[in-house]
């Protein structure tokens, strides 16, 4: 079922206690939120809410891609687009190929199911990612990077994972036919999230009233995400289009004063309310899934993760090893480490075409990788940190 009004403000509830105890207890937020859901699924009173594809990608999805866009600025961003660009596409591919072969040979699955697999999961997610790297207090370039690279290879993958859906539904397509399907769902995604915010922003420049310039932005968020994906372009890279255009395109629309501090206020809360449910829900859904059944295949997509993750950043690091865009080591160590994987794979799995082979196993194995990124990455993830000298 969908969450109602009463379920809604619960896990509300719930996501402000956690967040008062993981504060004390020096826990990655997110990391408590899961366990919290899980506690959740036992008790008597357990919330039901259908954790679909819809309700991440339309209702959830949308804030924290634009809020995370907002806040980067377009000259950081400028100055390592090329090193992003790398892994938000080369380094997908790799780590897809990787995922994809190694789940044909060493798990036995069908072709179509694991390159869908090795699709679906080959990018990191922005909400995993962002949540844990804004907890753990890293600044600077390293937070732009992952930040940047987590938001782009997050489309880059769901676009290459419904090329994957399409070949393994039967279909035949001509290599020049998938490229011309990439570059109008890629950027036609990009055009439309432009259009919208710039007509936002235009809208927002026309009043010094504080409520509509808010009312307009969202209206930006949903909207390029929503149309877009109407028009059967890539909604994510829409709405992180919006985001960035929206955040660093002010001259073409003057917002308030006023405006900009309820603005930042809004988006910050509205990131933590989404932040909250997915992990929550993801939690909740966690402790019915029956991982003992598929321990195997599980374990074995949890090294070829892994491994991906390497061979995505490690040589697209090398190519800029002696240009200005050169990423030190410990930082290389820190990018492919925070690779975590979250909701925009479950919901690209939970989306899987019900006649698909091994849907329901993929479904549980996405799921096992989702909890080893919660759990091993996600704690872990501030000792590096502060081995590697990025906080104290």
């Amino acid at each position: 079922m969908r969450p109602d009004i009463q379920t809604a403000a619960f896990l509300l509830l719930t996501a402000a206690v956690v967040a008062m105890f993981t504060r004390r207890l020096r826990m990655p937020y997110s990391v408590g939120l899961v366990i919290a859901g899980i506690g959740l699924a036992f008790l008597p009173f357990a919330p039901n809410v259908d954790l679909t594809k819809d309700l991440i990608f339309t209702v959830l999805l949308p804030p924290l891609l634009f809020e995370a866009a907002f806040y980067i600025h377009w000259p950081q961003l400028r100055r390592d687009f090329p090193l992003i660009g790398a892994l938000a596409t080369i380094g997908v591919v790799l780590s897809a190929a990787v995922t994809a072969f190694g789940m044909r040979w060493f798990a036995g699955w069908p072709e179509s199911s694991a390159l869908v697999f090795g699709t679906l999961i080959a990018a990191t997610d922005p909400v995993s990612v962002i949540a844990t790297f804004k907890e753990a207090g890293a600044r600077g370039r390293l937070l732009v990077l992952i930040e940047a690279e987590s938001l782009f290879n997050d489309g880059t993958a769901a676009v290459a994972f419904g090329v994957a859906v399409t070949l393994a539904s039967g279909l035949q397509a001509h290599p020049l036919e998938i490229s011309l399907l990439l570059a109008q769902t890629v950027g036609g995604g990009i055009l439309c999230g432009a259009a919208v915010s710039l007509g936002a922003l235009l809208l927002a420049g026309k009043t010094d009233d504080h409520l509509v310039e808010i009312a307009v932005s969202a209206v930006a968020a949903y909207g390029s995400f929503v149309l877009a994906d109407r028009l059967g372009l890539s909604g994510v890279l829409a709405t992180i289009t919006a985001g960035l255009v929206m955040g660093n395109c002010r001259w073409f629309g003057n917002i308030s004063e006023r405006g900009e501090e309820t603005m930042h206020a809004f988006w910050e809360f509205a990131a933590f309310a989404a932040n909250s449910f997915i992990f929550l829900l993801i939690g909740i859904h966690e402790a019915h899934q029956n991982f003992a059944a598929v321990w195997l295949p599980a374990l074995a997509a949890i090294g070829l993760v892994t491994l991906g993750r390497a061979v995505s950043i490690y040589p697209c690091c090398a190519l800029f090893a002696r240009t200005s865009l050169r990423v030190g080591m410990s930082h290389q160590h820190i990018l492919f480490w925070g690779g975590m994987r979250g909701a925009v794979a479950l919901a690209l799995a939970l989306g899987l075409p019900a006649d698909l082979p091994q849907r329901e196993t993929i479904l549980t194995v996405t799921f096992a990788v989702v909890a080893f990124s919660v759990f091993a990455q996600g704690l872990t993830m501030p000792s590096l940190l502060r081995r590697m000298g990025e906080i104290t």
